[in-house]
């Protein structure tokens, strides 16, 4: 073996999209150190979270810490999670800050 990784094949793009490794989508929303609402989407929250709070995330998030998640919402695909995402974000602040109380998440078709 020369020590170079493998080449992914077109197998192996199968065995990774498969359904028992499909990625769960997640629409969320971040209450930032300045009362301000941030909410998106990832496949990966933890992994994201960990990203905003070094300053690696959106940039909007960037110098407005303590970052708090205080809503999230699992969709099936990412389409499906952008939707939802959109429709948070046209929500005007009073409604935001409803839903974010209710802690009850929307199926992402409604």
């Amino acid at each position: 073996m020369t020590g170079k990784p493998r080449r992914r094949t077109a197998v192996d793009k199968v065995r990774i999209n498969d359904g028992a490794h499909a990625a769960q989508w997640t629409v969320y929303v971040l209450l930032c150190g300045d009362s301000t609402l941030y909410t998106g989407i990832t496949n990966d929250l933890a992994r994201r979270l960990a990203a905003h709070r070094a300053g690696t995330g959106a940039r909007y998030t960037r110098g407005r810490g303590p970052l708090r998640l205080v809503y999230r919402e699992c969709c099936e695909s990412k389409s499906a999670a952008l939707k939802r995402e959109i429709a948070i974000k046209r929500l005007d602040a009073a409604s935001k800050r409803a839903l974010v109380r209710s802690g009850v998440s929307k199926p992402a078709g409604a």
